[in-house]
């Protein structure tokens, strides 16, 4: 405890006195400010003589309640004596403070202080205040400062001049653009004008009603130019809280601006082309994950809140629309004009179109790299998985809230895939917003960075997202998800059934141009930027129906006897498909898919290549973990690539690498990468590996895990540097001492992750690939790391 007595004797003797919090970010909360200690029953006399009985009484009310709550810690019902009789009010307030106490009020100034000081510290140390802050991302050992200064009353009688207080802030909140904003009340303390409704005046003139700026012009324009000096001193915008007294202002306090992720873009763009502070320090004042409020719609944040129910956020931004449980029906109801939201108890690659059309996605089960939330981030779709707590009845088409509530087809819900929130009905909103500033924020980010950003683009659609984000290409192109289109699907499911090796190249010859027109568009739309294609991946059974009305379709379509499908399905079935007969296993048990692909790729490059933007094909064989695959597939698509060059009499250049999936892949690089230009690192896969953990069921558990300390995170969402991250290392490592101009990067979903990208700047990675949502954030963080670099050096 500070020597009070000290404190005071700097201060002239009846000197009233206040004590303000100040913590190094006005987020982490904090106590309110004290006023008017000091106050006593002789003051309070003298204060009489001076400014009226009122006004002194109003003083020596406010902080005897303030005291009682804060400091004795009485009930502060007992003490919300209110009215126009500020002298009654007194009387009675210090009446209860005795009854409740047992004792009286305390008159010695510094036993007031003394008090106060002791309030503040243990409200700051309070359990309550040290979670909020935690949860705020302050330290553990946050300290707090307190401020004792001299009273300036803004009370007086009529005559003596101007007397309130107020608060000004020099921009908008919402926006960050210049506005002179806050509110003045006559006859007032603290902040008491901004709950002062219609009694309080605006401070610039404004046909609203009375401002500050028409009662005293003087003391208006003097204030204007204290909160410019103070923006301009402190960096920052700033609120300023001030008291009039007598006409003459002065300055109490002075907070940073509370602001939206919108308008701290702005707010720091504006500081910088000022020339108060740096484009790079600008760069270095935005959280990166806060960009992702300015790329999707959010629910305003003042909006009330019907939750339903609470799952994984897995896919940022929010989406009202009509729950629909098939993909068939989103697709009609997106037809009809009508946003929906897909329920599904998880997705799989035939609800992509049901995907694309509805406006969110809500699972039962997954986790952050599940089906539903990899498709969702890449469409920028936002997508709740996991919401185990809600009972999903698919058959009876319906889904109830652990409240009971039961929510049919029709039903409006609204998702929330920022915080994981299922709402019910139609909250408000605030639209996306890409404007000037994020564009100049992200032009510096750009000229700071020192790591490439690519996207991961299945779709035209994509690939357009992408580059209007200034992504550095593609990083990964799952082609898997092109197949999924009606037209082709029967196609794909023909050549599943044909018997020879013939037969499914004959079929082939039907996808070809289909395949070629996909790539075309993609190359066209990234205008020569590289372009990764991953060869098709999944395993063939998914592309068969499970059902038998689905069955009996085939059987149909494809002129077969129904036992005669149900058997092909049958015999494909795998015990653990995803370990199965998948990846670059397909590519060498069935070669004629990545013969198709290649000649696709190929083809569609000498299309789309321009003198002004010549196309350089990126083919990337996935799941490899021995060598002798990278030599077999290498061996047909370097035959296929002659062939066509034979065939066109044109000469085009590409690159063969490899997706490392499999722990064996890291570790055996050293024996792969002289076959290859680069190595892709597919974080997905390879942490479900190194793990031996599914990632579509980790959801059902990893809460509990990381509650309990078992990891520190969920690996599937933040990159476990020490496991999967040796392997990335070994990998890297090994393939550069092979091969010394290899290319690395990792292509999965943790690389929009900043802890990811600073990894991977660590260990030598050329670039990271993401979906084309988390670019922005990917580009800032990585410029980020690349100034913080700099000043550590």
């Amino acid at each position: 405890m500070p020597d009070v007595d000290a404190i005071v004797s700097q201060f002239k003797p009846d000197t009233l006195l206040c004590v303000r919090p100040s913590s190094e970010d006005p987020d982490w909360g904090g106590p309110g400010a004290v006023l008017n200690i000091g106050m006593n029953d002789a003051r309070y006399v003298e204060l009489c003589d001076q400014m009226g009985p009122g006004a002194a009484a109003a003083l020596y009310l406010r902080f005897v309640q303030s005291y009682a709550t804060h400091v004795a810690r009485l009930d502060p019902d007992e003490f919300d004596q209110t009215g126009d009789d500020a002298v009654m009010a007194l009387s009675q307030t210090l009446r209860a403070y005795e009854e409740e106490a047992d004792e009286p009020f305390p008159q010695d100034p510094a036993e007031q202080l003394a008090g106060v000081l002791r309030s503040m510290a243990r409200a700051w140390e309070g359990t309550t205040a040290r979670l909020l802050r935690q949860a705020r991302g302050a330290p553990v050992d946050a300290g707090l400062g307190l401020v004792v200064q001299e009273m300036i009353l803004g009370l007086g009688q009529q005559g003596q001049g101007e007397c309130g207080s107020g608060v000004l802030q020099l921009v908008n909140t919402t926006t960050g653009m210049p506005q002179i904003t806050g509110r003045y009340l006559s006859q007032s303390q603290g902040r008491d004008a901004l709950g002062a409704g219609a009694a309080a005046l605006y401070l610039e003139s404004d046909e609203r009603g009375g401002a500050l700026e028409d009662v005293a012009p003087d003391a208006f324009g003097a204030l204007r130019a204290h909160a410019a000096l103070m923006r301009e001193k402190l960096r920052e915008e700033m609120q300023v809280e001030f008291v009039i007294e007598g006409g003459q202002v002065h300055l109490l306090d002075g907070v940073r601006v509370s602001r939206t992720s919108r308008a701290s873009v702005r707010i720091a763009v504006r500081l910088a082309q000022d020339g108060i502070i740096s484009p790079q320090e600008a760069v270095m004042r935005i959280e990166p994950h806060s960009l992702n409020e300015l790329l999707h719609r959010q629910v305003d944040p003042d909006a009330p809140r019907d939750v339903l129910a609470t799952g994984i956020g897995a896919s940022p931004g929010a989406a009202t629309g009509k729950i629909v449980f098939t993909a068939a029906e989103a697709q009609a109801s997106a037809a009809r004009r009508e946003p929906c939201v897909l329920v599904r108890r998880e997705t799989s690659p035939e609800d992509i179109r049901g995907m694309h059309a509805a406006v969110a996605v809500l699972t039962e089960r997954g986790g952050m790299t599940s089906h539903a939330a990899v498709i969702g981030r890449g469409m920028g779709l936002p997508c709740i998985v996991g919401a185990s707590s809600m009972r999903f009845q698919t058959r009876k088409q319906q889904i109830t809230a652990p409240d009971g509530r039961v929510l049919k087809p029709g039903d409006i819900i609204t998702i929330d895939g920022s915080s994981g929130q299922v709402l019910a009905g139609q909250p408000a909103m605030q639209e996306a917003v890409l404007d000037d500033a994020f564009q100049t924020l992200m032009g510096w980010a750009d000229d700071a960075r020192d790591i490439d950003i690519r996207a991961n683009a299945d779709t035209p659609a994509d690939a357009l997202t992408a580059r209007n984000f200034n992504a550095q290409g593609i990083g990964l192109c799952r082609t898997e998800h092109m197949f999924f289109d009606p037209g082709r699907l029967t196609v794909m499911r023909e050549m599943i059934f044909a018997q020879t090796s013939q037969g499914r190249a004959a079929v082939l010859e039907r996808l070809l141009p289909m395949q070629r027109d996909d790539f075309t568009q993609l190359f066209s739309i990234m205008q020569g930027k590289p372009v990764c294609i991953r060869l098709f991946d999944p395993p063939l059974h998914e592309f068969l129906p499970t059902s038998r009305t689905g069955q009996r379709e085939l059987a149909e379509a494809l002129n077969l006897p129904v036992s005669d499908v149900t058997r092909r399905v049958e015999a494909m079935a795998e015990y653990n498909p995803m370990l199965g007969l998948r990846g670059v296993r397909l590519g060498v048990t069935v070669p004629e898919i990545y013969n198709m692909q290649a000649r696709a790729i190929f083809e569609a490059a000498l299309e789309a290549s321009t003198p002004e933007f010549p196309v350089v094909p990126e083919i990337m064989i996935p799941l490899v973990s021995a060598c002798r695959e990278v030599e077999l597939v290498k061996a047909r698509i370097d035959a296929v690539a002659g062939a066509v060059k034979s065939e066109r009499g044109q000469e085009f250049d590409y690159r063969l690498g490899v997706m490392v999936e499999t722990p064996r892949a890291a570790l055996r690089a050293h024996e792969i990468a002289p076959h290859t230009a680069f190595l892709s690192f597919g974080t997905n896969d390879l942490t479900q590996m190194t793990y031996g953990l599914s990632r579509d069921d980790a959801g059902r558990f990893m809460s509990d895990y990381v509650r309990q300390g078992v990891f520190p995170e969920d690996p599937f969402h933040v990159l476990d540097t020490e496991g999967v991250g040796e392997l990335l290392k070994l990998g890297a490592e090994r393939g550069r001492a092979a091969h010394e101009g290899i290319t690395l990067s990792i292509c999965g979903e943790h690389g929009g992750n900043p802890e990811s990208i600073a990894f991977c700047r660590d260990a030598g990675f050329d670039y990271v690939s993401c979906s084309p949502f988390r670019v922005p954030v990917a580009r800032l963080a990585a410029a980020q790391l690349a100034i913080g670099h700099k000043i550590g050096d």
